[in-house]
């Protein structure tokens, strides 16, 4: 098991899931400087631990609230994908 961060590991893992939302999506141009600030505060994290320092609470404190946002961004995001029974529906009303 890892000695770092849960918190750390969840931010490294948003970057990623965020980086790979639809261009198409409004979310994926709101998540833009997110996904930067996360970018910035995972490696000054990674730093801190290269110089032998344990990320506390007060490190920890700025990551904390980027990874809320990252997360309720991601979630927004899943509820715009659209089901086949959303594509049935719209390809019904077109042929109205």
């Amino acid at each position: 098991m890892s000695d770092e961060p849960a918190l750390l590991e969840a931010a490294r893992l948003l970057t990623f899931r965020l980086a790979r939302l639809s261009v198409d999506s409004t979310w994926a141009r709101r998540s833009s400087g997110l996904r930067g600030s996360l970018l910035k505060e995972v490696e000054r994290l990674e730093n801190l631990q290269l110089q032998g320092k344990v990320p506390g609470g007060e490190e920890l404190l700025h990551i904390d609230g980027l990874v809320s946002r990252g997360f309720e961004i991601i979630e927004a995001a899943a509820r715009e994908i659209r089901t086949i029974d959303d594509l049935d529906d719209i390809r019904r009303l077109l042929r109205r």
